[in-house]
């Protein structure tokens, strides 16, 4: 999945100069509202860190590495200024339980391996979106912005969160023109990058653990300007 997504990234990021002319259209000039919608690939990859080493008689240090793919549909909407400035807002929710693939290391050693369905995810941003129009039809864009991610574990209970978290988000994308108002679109959205944070379960200092996580989106769907 993180070769794919970055994959997708560079390739975006290349067709501004593949395709490119000296005479630039101006597509995508009109301004206004738009809506949108779209199928989204979710990736989260996330390391959590138990040392047990501070309670006397125990030199337990556990590593747990998750791996989570989870198919989640997202919505948009946005204002467009002219052809090359836009905001933008993004929901997305999770379509289906989380596919993980869970290994937990002690002491360095790997102890325990398996794959497990669970959990539900959910996340927003905001985001400010310069565009390119490279053709009559096709232009790139980028996205840059804030917003949070929600990931719940149902090992706990519906109401604990083992991620809530207000990040920085950005991503790359093209736009493909089908008609005047409706458009096909393809991006890749960095979502999360945390590093380093530490976390107390419960309120109880056993119960300290560090968790560092990134979750990645491709997300492939229509939006409607009005």
């Amino acid at each position: 999945m993180k070769n794919f997504t970055l994959s997708i990234a560079t390739v975006l990021a290349l067709s501004t100069f593949a395709v490119a002319s000296e005479d630039i259209p101006a597509v995508g000039s009109k301004s206004g509202f738009y809506i949108g919608g779209a199928y989204s690939l979710v990736n989260s990859e996330m390391s959590v860190h138990h040392d047990y080493g501070y309670i006397e008689g125990n030199d337990y240090d556990y590593y747990d590495s998750y791996e989570v793919d989870t198919n989640a549909y997202m919505l948009q909407a946005g204002y467009q200024f002219n052809q090359y400035i836009a905001i933008e807002g993004r929901y997305w929710n999770a379509m289906d339980a989380q596919k993980n693939s869970y290994s937990r290391y002690t002491n360095g050693e790997l102890d325990y391996s398996n794959d497990y369905s669970d959990g539900d995810w959910s996340a927003w941003g905001i985001y400010v979106k310069p565009m390119y129009p490279v053709t009559e039809t096709f232009s790139v864009y980028a996205l840059l912005g804030y917003g949070n991610v929600s990931i719940k574990d149902e090992w706990y209970d519906d109401d604990t969160s083992l991620l809530d978290e207000n990040v920085f988000q950005w991503g790359i994308g093209a736009s493909y023109s089908i008609t005047e108002n409706t458009s096909f679109f393809i991006d890749y959205v960095r979502l999360c990058k945390d590093e380093g944070d530490t976390y107390v379960d419960g309120g109880y200092d056993y119960n300290t653990y560090d968790l560092d996580i990134t979750i990645d989106t491709v997300n492939i769907g229509l939006s409607y300007k009005f």
